[in-house]
């Protein structure tokens, strides 16, 4: 709550009390004069507003107000004032006893007032005040009544600050969602990053590699336009990754690469002198699986371009049911997996792009070389955008 909303809060419950006091003390008042023996005093009028200032306290003192209330009734007739009934003096008091979470006391407060009166009008000094079941009722219906407000306005007053507490921490909660959903996206960010930067740098020196060796002028140009190309696109990516994370009035997402996207990964394993057989047997695919599917198979394809002598790739993406079966293996006689194994960042990252589908990552030497198998369910889509 703002200071400026605690200011208004604050008057408006001064404004309650006084507009309580004053109206208790009217009734009074009007009681009093009223009386059919005329016998109307200064001292009864004095009386009327003590039992409503009394209430300005009834926020700090609650107890202590319905304790001077009552007390004061009884001194009201021990000096022969005009009647104004037992309970009607302290019905402001028994009010804000019970509003403040004191109902219980409000109730043996209530008791006290109409056992006495009961007793006073079965003395039968006064036939006027003889007791009968009229006036008793009136006055058990006078307590309950403001004991039973007092608590309905109480409860009514918790039920709002419990609906504020309930809006407040979900605002919190939806904060902390939005902040995670800007972590997850960034980490994508960061890991999609990576996959590109690494494979189209991993061309690129291969191909430097070659301009370096090449003895023949058009070879040697031919590997240097490789490397600009792939240089190019490793440029091209991180300005779209840095604009993105800049820009953040961005709505529309990033076209989402797949498997249908594959061919210049392809083509620039091709470059780099490797034979490439792929079979891709799969189509529309849901969007998040196609797109871990086609991280999968670049950081694979740039795991052999960097540590694998291999001479051959083998790419299979076909579907087993509800499943993704990805493979890439190479003939590599296994020597990429000292710096691609199990503890390798590479590896780590593709399984984790399965496992957040629900899936599973394999990767290891083999026979011939080193194999990467991969399944996805095709019902585990992520938010990806």
């Amino acid at each position: 709550m703002t200071e400026t909303a605690a200011g208004r809060t604050g008057v408006d419950a001064r404004l309650g009390d006084v507009a309580l006091a004053l109206a208790v003390a009217l009734v009074i008042a009007v009681v009093i004069a009223a009386d059919p023996d005329g016998r109307t005093s200064w001292g009864a009028y004095l009386a009327a507003a003590g039992f409503g200032a009394i209430l300005l306290l009834r926020r700090r003192f609650p107890l202590a107000v319905l304790a001077v209330s009552i007390l004061g009734i009884f001194g009201y007739y021990t000096i022969d004032l005009p009647p104004i009934g037992m309970v009607l003096p302290a019905v402001g008091a028994l009010y804000s006893t019970a509003e403040m979470r004191r109902p219980w006391w409000a109730a043996i407060g209530a008791a006290v007032l109409i056992a006495v009166a009961s007793v006073y009008r079965m003395d039968g000094t006064e036939p006027d005040s003889a007791l009968n079941g009229y006036t008793f009722m009136t006055e058990v219906a006078l307590a309950a009544a403001a004991i039973a407000l007092g608590t309905a306005v109480r409860l009514t007053r918790e039920a709002r600050e419990r609906t504020r507490l309930i809006a407040r921490l979900t605002a919190a909660e939806e904060a902390h969602a939005a902040d995670a959903r800007l972590h997850e996206e960034r980490m994508r960010m960061a890991r999609d990053l990576h996959d590109t930067i690494g494979h189209t740098l991993s061309v690129a020196s291969l191909h430097a590699g070659v301009a370096a060796e090449a003895d023949d002028p058009e070879a040697t140009r031919a590997a240097l336009d490789e490397v600009r190309a792939a240089t190019s696109e490793a440029l091209r990516e991180l300005r779209r990754t840095v604009k993105v994370l800049r820009d953040d009035r961005q709505t529309e997402p990033e076209p989402v690469l797949g498997l249908a996207s594959t061919e210049p990964l392809f083509a620039a394993a091709r470059g780099a002198g490797l034979r490439v057989d792929a079979v891709i047997a799969v189509a529309d695919l849901p969007k998040a699986v196609d797109a871990a599917a086609y991280r999968i198979v670049q950081e694979s394809l740039t795991n052999v371009l960097r540590h694998a002598d291999a001479t051959q790739i083998a790419v299979s993406a076909t579907a087993d049911g509800d499943v993704l079966e990805l493979s890439i293996t190479d003939d590599g006689g296994g020597r990429g997996s000292s710096a691609t194994g199990e503890g390798g960042a590479g590896i780590r990252g593709m399984r984790e792009r399965a496992e957040m589908l629900g899936g599973t990552l394999a990767a290891g030497r083999s026979a011939t070389g080193f194999v990467v198998d991969a399944r996805l369910p095709l019902s585990g889509e992520e938010e990806i955008a």
